[in-house]
């Protein structure tokens, strides 16, 4: 999905954004005689009060075997029920408010529906330089990084968009990337190999929909854009906006969006790991992006269970 990290939600839910900066690092020690001359550029080990919260999820999402076997089980199971859907004239995978403003199935043709970071594309290596600078999500930042379009198909997408494809399913791509970065992100899905039927197969943030207003960064009118003329066998995404509307982003009502749906994960939507960001994060501290870094985290360590 879009970068649902902090300063990006705190836009959607209009709220300011807050934080503070870390504490300095400790000075780096001298560099022992005879040891190799990189040495000396390493970053110091983060101290205690200097600990980035989000190095095990990055690590875990960059080095873990275990992320890329979620990944690949997630698509190959897919890959192996999609023709089945397709065959099936009232299979369809929009929720229902969206499949309302366009309820007939009638002579549909076929599409799936994938959000863009961190279920097609691995943007993990942005959040590493966050990891290592110290540093929190920023908009310049995170717009030089997509700009770069160097980020990774996620293992199995590319099998399953172009499977897909070649079996006559249209494959769109939702995201919440900034409309300046248009460009870019279509450059970058097809430099990776993913199928790019052209630009209407990519709808980011700004895509005008008639008759249809969206709220903040909603990708309901997006949803009912396609099922205006397809039949939406599957979704896949890394966030529950990438599937249905979530009116409050609370634990409660987050829970309450998907109650409806939940027998259709794993059948029609296909639901992917990232522990790096998202809108669970600020669900933990009410959406409050006035509290300062360490008065969230503090949220989050007061909504852990410990029984």
């Amino acid at each position: 999905m879009m970068k649902f990290a902090p300063v990006a939600l705190a836009a959607v839910l209009a709220l300011t954004t807050g934080g503070c900066a870390h504490a300095p690092r400790a000075a780096a020690p001298a560099t022992p005689a005879g040891a190799p001359a990189a040495a000396a550029a390493l970053p110091a080990p983060a101290s205690g009060a200097d600990a980035d919260d989000n190095l095990n999820a990055v690590a875990w999402s960059q080095r873990a075997d275990e992320h890329d076997l979620i990944y690949l089980q997630t698509f190959r199971d897919a890959q192996e029920k999609i023709l089945k859907a397709k065959q099936d004239p009232t299979w369809d995978a929009l929720p229902k408010d969206d499949r309302a403003a366009h309820p007939s199935l009638k002579g549909l043709k076929p599409a799936v529906i994938l959000d863009i970071d961190e279920t097609v594309l691995d943007n993990s290596p942005y959040q590493a330089r966050l990891v290592r600078s110290g540093g929190e999500y920023n908009e310049a930042a995170w717009a030089a990084w997509c700009k770069e379009a160097a980020a990774r198909p996620l293992p199995g997408a590319l099998a399953f968009t172009r499977f897909a494809a070649d079996h006559g399913i249209a494959v769109f791509y939702i995201s919440n990337r900034a409309r300046d970065l248009d460009e870019a992100t279509l450059a970058n899905l097809r430099s990776a190999g993913f199928p790019v039927a052209g630009k209407d197969a990519f709808l980011g943030l700004g895509t005008v929909v008639e008759g249809c207003e969206q709220a903040g960064s909603e990708k309901s009118c997006r949803r009912q854009r396609i099922g205006a003329h397809y039949r939406v066998l599957m979704q896949f995404g890394d966030q529950l906006g990438d599937f249905t509307s979530v009116p409050g982003n609370t634990r409660e009502g987050r829970s309450r969006a998907m109650a409806p749906y939940t027998a259709w994960i794993g059948e029609r939507w296909f639901v992917l790991p990232n522990p790096t960001y998202g809108s669970w994060e600020p669900a933990l501290f009410d959406n409050d992006f006035e509290l300062s870094r360490p008065e969230r985290r503090q949220k989050k360590v007061d909504a852990l269970r410990i029984n």
